[in-house]
């Protein structure tokens, strides 16, 4: 995560808001990165890959002089130009019919007005920005906005504009009244077009009743018509010589000397009459003209209602179809809203959703994208990703081909202002490349939420929860409509493994970078000190990133380096669980037995976090260069007392009796430090007491163990356990039903034997193994439990007993001891060995593992 431009809180815009309650929530309140439903019509959305500029990406150069079609000021003018336009459209045929064409008073002077006002509209449109609709991408370039509409209405806007009889009365001095003045002035009837564009923008908008706005629509069209239809019939009759024999002149002789208002109703009762095909009543066709005129107007009558019937319905219906789906929705939300008692801010968001969509789907593009070949949306992608995606930081340096695969595997997302795209501690799932809009990065601190910056485009959010598996460390979101591109962090991790060389860069990028606190003493949970090479090896360790691991380490990187406490990359991977990173770092030879500044090993710190499977995958490691790596690990938890990590030790097969570097057991450990409690423990598990050079019949208080000893136990209590770890064993111990020769050619059972033999010496019990199923370099705390025996005579009694104990077949099976060592005579066992059967599976499990321990 990377942030182009900060802000302090409570800056403008962007600052804390006191009214949310925690990481997760939202809000739709005013200010810059504010979201109302009443801006979704001035919503542009950017091309895929394109940033956006303002209302939305412009092509060519910039002007400040160009005005938005979107801004709220010019839409107000245009609703003002559409009252003008209704007002010239019903004025026109209205002076033409009965005026004869020349406007008097007040009339002329409204005449004159409007005329100015859309000159001075014509003058405006050259500053006006427009919506390519190719691209739907806003064009502020100056030069095009003139040639288009100098292509386009150019001409037709100045010809309905331009006062014809005024320019006649400048040129002659007379006031020129005729057909030819007539005709021209239809030319006024263009302007209608902004009435169309006006309703089609009023249908999209939710704010209105699409129902009530398609009647207003359908109303205006019919009452237009009407009014037409009515002067020109009028005209007919005031234009035809004898006037008593027109339809009107037939109801009223005399009807120019009647007034303007009976004469327009008339008008309009006639048109209105004939169009609903009532029927005329006493006002129908007198002479020829009217006749002729009438044939025409019922024909056209009868077209326009089979259009409306027909091809108009269809069309309102195919339309409007998307539309009515959104509104549907709409409506259906906010019953959910109601109905759920939701709070405000979550209608503003699901409304803010819906809407977007709508008008993304609009667009059809991700649909279209993903019919395609994949050669050609390859090309697609490298088009319109590649060069946002190469100028992210963290892939800077990154191969074509390596970019080429990450673009193709992102999905473009629209998402609206306000909108929280990760929240903080959520787990990590997605990284976002922000192309166009502004993110804010926030932090809550349990009390309130701190703006820490604002990324804009071409910043990366979400990569470092993803690439060092933690939980999200800030919210994310929106603070304008944002295009962002989503990758799946499944996907990035398996991009930077298929391609090695560019995931050393995309790491190096990594870490090079500051991420707004989580440095690397964040990632590793302690003060790892200054950020350099070698702590880039502890920081991926750190994330259990194994093949960013493999990949510094394949560069040249030092496996054993460590922190300031000491602690290798082999130190935190073991105590972190990370078994994939435990693995790459053995592979590359890293030392197992290093000690940390408190004397912990790798092993240790293993044992201590529960992770058995590695701790198992050390200790086969370690005992190569350190064959006593068991007896120095028992040792230790013996000197710290610590009888849970002794138990765990036990657990997993170490020998109790195993000697340190000094020669020294656990037990002779704990009796010399006064560890009561770890003694107890290890003498009741088996520990030998002549081992740990102890003398417990002597009770003068001179034995070998000296003073020491005598701290954590006194001889009596020493001779007591032992009394007690004999009765123990006979009831625990599985016995063996195998019959054993003695040296007269007689047969006598083990059992027997076994109790006509001393016990006050650790020494003198008859041999007792214990056998596990798996090879021990595979069992871990979850693998099955083993048997206690008695050991018989012979390998074959051995072979049935394992048959009978185990449920395995011997004969095809080998018996090793913990070292992995092949164990073909009964001669080689000794009194508490540890054996394990090994079948040829195991051998396979073990191969995949490690090729050399299985050859």
């Amino acid at each position: 995560m990377k942030s182009s431009s900060t802000s302090n809180t409570g800056g403008s815009g962007s600052g804390t808001d006191s009214g949310r309650s925690g990481p997760g929530s939202r809000s739709s309140g005013s200010g810059s990165g504010s979201f109302n439903l009443r801006n979704l019509s001035k919503v542009i959305l950017p091309p895929l890959g394109g940033p956006s500029s303002g209302h939305g990406q412009s092509h060519g150069g910039s002007d400040k002089r160009v005005i938005s079609p979107l801004d709220s000021r010019y839409r107000c003018w245009e609703t003002f130009m559409v009252v003008l336009v209704a007002y010239s459209a019903w004025v026109y045929p209205f002076e033409v019919a009965f005026m004869n064409a020349s406007p008097k008073g007040g009339l002329e002077v409204a005449d004159i007005v409007v005329d100015l006002f859309f000159a001075v509209d014509i003058v405006l449109t050259f500053f006006v920005a427009y919506i390519d609709p190719r691209t739907q991408l806003l064009v502020r370039d100056r030069k095009k906005i003139t040639f288009r509409y100098l292509s386009t209405f150019f001409i037709m806007d100045v010809a309905s504009t331009i006062p014809f009889q005024g320019l006649a009365y400048l040129v002659t001095g007379e006031v020129r009244e005729g057909a030819a003045y007539s005709l021209l002035g239809i030319l006024r009837l263009w302007r209608l077009r902004k009435v169309k564009q006006f309703f089609t923008r009023l249908e999209k908008d939710i704010r209105f009743s699409y129902f009530w706005i398609r009647c207003a629509r359908l109303v205006a069209v019919t009452l237009f018509l009407v009014h037409c239809a009515g002067c020109v019939y009028y005209l007919i009759a005031d234009r035809y010589p004898h006037r008593d024999k027109t339809w009107i002149g037939a109801a009223i002789p005399n009807f120019r000397q009647a007034s303007l208002r009976i004469r327009y109703i008339s008008s309009i009762y006639w048109s209105i009459t004939t169009m609903t095909t009532v029927g005329y009543g006493d006002l129908h066709a007198e002479n020829t003209l009217e006749m002729v005129f009438n044939i025409f107007y019922m024909l056209f009558n009868l077209g326009l209602t089979a259009y409306l019937i027909g091809n108009m319905t269809n069309l309102v219906v195919e339309g409007t179809r998307r539309t009515m789906e959104f509104r549907n929705s709409v409506r259906a939300a906010s019953s959910f809203v109601v109905r759920n008692r939701l709070p405000p801010r979550l209608k503003q968001q699901i409304l803010a959703y819906m809407c977007l969509k709508f008008r993304a789907e609009s667009l059809n593009q991700q649909q279209l994208m993903d019919q395609l070949p994949k050669s050609i949306y390859k090309s697609i992608c490298e088009r319109l990703f590649l060069p946002v995606v190469k100028d992210v930081y963290l892939f800077r340096g990154v191969s074509r081909e390596g970019l080429l695969c990450l673009v193709t595997k992102m999905k473009p997302e629209y998402i609206p202002p306000r909108e929280d795209v990760i929240v903080q501690d959520e787990a990590p799932d997605d990284v976002y490349v922000v192309v166009s809009g502004e993110v804010e990065v926030i932090r809550f601190d349990g009390a309130e939420e701190r703006v820490e910056a604002t990324l804009v485009s071409r910043d990366i959010f979400g990569e470092v929860s993803a690439l060092s598996n933690r939980a999200q460390g800030f919210t994310f979101r929106t603070r304008t409509l944002s295009q962002l591109l989503r990758l799946k962090q499944a996907t990035l991790k398996e991009a930077m493994q298929s391609r090695p060389e560019d995931s050393v860069v995309i790491i190096k990028n990594f870490l090079k970078v500051e991420m707004h606190g989580m440095k690397v003493e964040d990632l590793l949970a302690e003060n790892a000190g200054e950020q350099d090479d070698a702590n880039n090896v502890l920081t991926v360790a750190a994330m259990g990133n194994a093949g960013l691991l493999e990949d510094l380490l394949r560069a040249g990187k030092d496996a054993d380096v460590g922190d300031a406490k000491g602690r290798t990359a082999l130190h935190i991977a073991a105590s972190k669980g990370y078994e994939d990173c435990v693995l790459v770092l053995l592979k590359h030879a890293c030392n197992v037995n290093i000690k940390d500044a408190q004397g912990n090993t790798a092993l240790w710190h293993a044992v201590a976090a529960g992770h058995h499977k590695i701790f198992n995958i050390l200790y086969h490691f370690a005992r190569v260069s350190s064959p006593r790596a068991g007896g120095d690990v028992l040792c230790l938890a013996a000197r710290r007392n610590d009888v849970g990590a002794l138990r765990e030790l036990l657990k997993l097969g170490l020998d109790v009796d195993s000697e340190d570097h000094d020669g020294a057991t656990a037990l002779r450990v704990a009796m010399a430090e006064g560890h009561a409690d770890a003694a107890r423990f290890l003498i009741m598990n088996g520990a030998s007491v002549d081992k740990a050079g102890l003398d417990d019949d002597d009770g003068s208080g001179s034995s070998s163990g000296s003073g020491a000893a005598r701290l954590a136990m006194s001889p009596g209590e020493l001779r007591e356990l032992l009394k007690k770890r004999e009765l123990g064993h006979q009831i625990t111990i599985i016995d063996s039903p195998a019959v054993v020769p003695d040296g007269g050619g007689s047969s006598r059972h083990r059992r027997q034997g076994r109790f006509q033999q001393s016990t006050s010496s650790d020494s003198a019990r008859w041999p007792r193994v214990s056998i596990y199923k798996g090879h021990p370099f595979l069992r871990n705390h979850s693998s099955e439990a083993g048997k206690l025996i008695n050991l018989p005579g012979t390998m074959e009694e051995f072979k049935a007993i394992i048959r009978e104990k185990l449920k395995v077949d011997a004969e095809k099976a080998l018996i090793v001891n913990d070292e992995g060592a092949e164990i073909d005579s009964i001669d080689v066992i000794r009194d508490n060995d540890k054996l394990f059967v090994v079948t040829e599976e195991d051998l396979r499990r073990l191969a995949a593992m490690d090729p050399v321990s299985a050859s």
